[in-house]
Order: structure tokens, then C-alpha cells, then sequence
């Protein structure tokens, strides 16, 4: 009987050869235009003209494939706070070719990778919000928004070690986990309004892998028609109005939290479905007048609260070969495969990384290939192909 607990694995890398200016922190740094270009020329794969970058992740979380598209504004907004940091805030064709990009790149990983039992494929986002704060660690290294792929060997994460079920990153605490507590019935019901087509609601237990045991009591969707349904727009429309729910919830609840009696925010998604489900139920006012509480009681718990949108996005195919979507309040410091209950640590190991770094630029390089096919974007030359 496989034992459902979290998996820790560790992951080789190759010392990254950047030299941090005296007088910065490598956070600074990592935000700066220079940096961004750094990131181009020595592990850049592919870039369009909408601004997309498609890069190797150098320091990742899995050697069998690991890539990310970013939209690149490093040289045209110079303010490391104002770059767009959600899908909501691409322009259309922005949003367009980002989701035809995704498309392409998960349609290879699951062209190379058939086999569910052998390997769990992902993909998502989280939020790179210019609201976390700078002393807190896992401030994010790049405040931009990027889209993350990665496919684990189901083999490595068997024998993984198990992880610590009290990791704040697993269980995403504090008030973070109000949406799975005081709030799952009114978010439950809310995002239920949104009258999706290809994705339909499933219950903790059909969405949890079979090795790790999460997610755990997420909202979460199954994609009807299995992956042929990646080759509809609508599809990733409803990919979309998923986050607009999440957003509409979030910005909705935390304004209550901030003053009481507030009126519902300008500028929803849903303003109907706010306005009837959420400005009239009494467990949605009675879990805002709980945070108001602890904040002005407990000055920790203040200081964690992220009163600007933050989440967690995946599409992931799981265990079962099913297409599945998922999302979560972001807690400072976790990535998005810790919604699978997957915990990485890196070491610098150059002779580990580089024994896997052949095979790995092989598929990076056919995934490019497939971009390039579909008029996506332009190879970048660097020193490593």
C-alpha cells in the first residue's frame, strides 16, 4: 500500500556564475534590467515579438524537464513594481499568445511523456505580487509573471524521502487558509456561478495523487474530454475565468477585512455573483470580522497579510492520466509544486547537473522547435546551443 504523505526531493544545480554588485542584496539585483538580460543571453530558448521569453530554469526543480515562459518587460518598465504580475493584467493578444504557448509546450510534455505511472506533469503560475514584503524570505527573485512546466519521474518521488506535513509552505497557513476553512462554503458556491463548459468541479478525493495525498481540500476542476480538450480556446478561457473568480473572492473578502461595511470593489469580473452571494451571507461577514479581530490584536499576523491578490495556478495530469486544475492563496516562500505535495531543495552539485544537462537541452531545445513551428517566437543563440 503506497504511503500518501509529501515528498522532498533534491535537485542538483550548477553554481550560478553572477556577481552581485557590493552594497545589493541578490533580490535587488535579481529584479534589476541587468539581470533580466543576463537571463536572456546565457539561458534564453525562445522570444516573440508580444514579449514573451522562453528561458531555461537553471535553478529549477526537476533535471528531467524544466522551462518558463516570462513576459520580459525588464527593459521597457524599469519600475521592478509596476511589471505585470497576473494574466489579468496582459493585454488580449498578450493573453491569446501566452495560452497558445502553453498549449504547445504541454501538448509536447504529454507527446513525450504518455505514460501517467511514469511521470506527473505540471504546469502553472503563482502571483509574483509587488506586495511581498522585502524582509520576508522567498520574496520572489523575478517580479514578473511566468508560467512554469515541469515533469517529475514518478520513480524519483517514490523513493523520495517523505517531507515535513508541518512545512507553512504545505500547508499553507494563517489566514491564508480561511478559502479552505471558515470560507469553503461560500468560495465553493461563488466559484460554482461561474458556469464553466470544459471544466467541472470534483471533490479533495478525486484530485489528490495517489503518492502524496494532495492537494488537499482545494478547490479543484477536471478538464471534460481529457487533453484533447488543451486544443480548445475555450478551454483556457475557463483557465482564465478561474483566476477572475479567485481575484473577484480575494479582492472582495480582504476589502471587507480592511473596513467594515465596505461597499463590493470597483472594477469585478462578476459584480452580479459578488453582489448575490458574497454581500449577502453571513458566514462570508462573520470570517471578515474574525481577521479584523486578530489583525489589530496580533501584529505577526498583521504584518502576513497580503492584501493584494496572491495565488497559485496549475494544470496538472495526474496519476490517473485525468487533466486537472487547481488553485490557492499564496503564502510567502512556496512554489506551485507544493500544491502536489512536492517539496524541493536545491544544492549546488555542478558534476550532478551536468551529467543530466545533455538530455535535458535535448527536449528544451524540441519543445523550442514546436514553438518555432507555430510561428511563436525566434530561437536565442547562447553559449550553451
Amino acid at each position: 500500500m503506497i504511503n500518501r504523505v509529501p515528498r522532498e526531493i533534491m535537485v542538483p544545480h550548477r553554481k550560478i556564475p553572477l556577481a552581485i554588485p557590493p552594497g545589493m542584496t541578490a533580490i535587488e539585483f535579481f529584479n534589476s534590467a541587468a539581470n533580466l538580460e543576463n537571463l536572456a543571453r546565457e539561458n534564453g530558448l525562445l522570444v516573440n515579438q508580444d514579449g514573451f521569453l522562453l528561458y531555461r530554469k537553471l535553478l529549477g526543480h526537476s533535471l528531467e524537464f524544466d522551462t518558463s515562459i516570462i513576459l520580459d518587460t525588464s527593459q521597457t518598465i524599469l519600475n521592478p513594481l509596476g511589471r505585470p504580475v497576473r494574466r489579468d493584467q496582459l493585454t488580449e493578444p498578450q493573453r491569446h499568445v501566452w495560452s497558445r504557448m502553453s498549449q504547445t509546450i504541454f501538448n509536447y510534455m504529454l507527446d513525450r511523456y504518455p505514460d501517467p505511472d511514469q511521470h506527473l506533469l505540471l504546469c502553472g503560475e503563482a502571483s509574483l505580487d509587488p506586495t511581498w514584503p522585502l524582509s520576508k524570505p522567498g520574496v520572489p527573485s523575478i517580479r514578473m509573471i511566468h508560467n512554469h512546466f515541469i515533469v517529475f519521474p514518478m520513480d524519483e518521488l517514490r523513493a523520495a524521502p517523505a517531507a515535513d506535513p508541518d512545512n507553512p509552505n504545505l500547508t499553507d497557513g494563517g489566514h491564508n487558509n480561511l478559502f479552505l476553512s471558515a470560507l469553503s462554503g461560500v468560495y465553493g458556491e461563488f466559484m460554482q456561478s461561474l458556469h464553466l463548459q470544459y471544466l467541472r468541479p470534483i471533490a479533495t478525493n478525486e484530485s489528490q495523487l495517489l503518492l502524496t495525498g494532495y492537494p488537499q481540500g482545494l478547490p479543484s476542476w477536471e478538464a471534460i474530454g481529457g487533453n484533447e480538450v488543451l486544443h480548445h480556446r475555450r478551454f483556457w478561457d475557463e483557465y482564465d475565468l478561474i483566476l477572475r473568480g479567485f481575484l473577484d473572492f480575494y479582492r472582495t473578502f480582504f476589502a471587507q477585512v480592511a473596513t467594515r461595511g465596505a461597499t463590493a470593489p470597483a472594477n469585478l469580473y462578476f459584480p452580479q455573483q459578488v453582489e448575490d452571494i458574497l454581500m449577502f451571507n453571513n458566514e462570508f461577514f462573520r470570517a471578515a470580522r474574525e481577521i479584523r479581530g486578530r489583525i489589530k490584536a496580533d501584529p505577526h499576523f498583521a504584518n502576513d497579510i497580503r492584501w493584494q491578490p496572491a495565488y497559485k495556478q496549475i494544470l496538472y495530469r495526474d496519476n490517473r492520466g485525468k487533466l486537472i486544475v487547481t488553485i490557492s492563496p499564496n503564502s510567502v516562500g512556496n512554489a506551485i509544486t507544493e500544491l502536489l505535495g512536492i517539496v524541493v531543495r536545491r544544492q549546488v552539485d555542478d558534476e550532478g547537473y551536468a551529467a543530466a544537462e545533455p538530455a535535458l537541452v535535448k527536449r528544451l531545445l524540441e519543445v523550442r522547435d514546436r514553438l518555432v513551428d507555430a510561428d511563436l517566437g525566434d530561437p536565442v543563440r547562447t553559449p550553451s546551443w
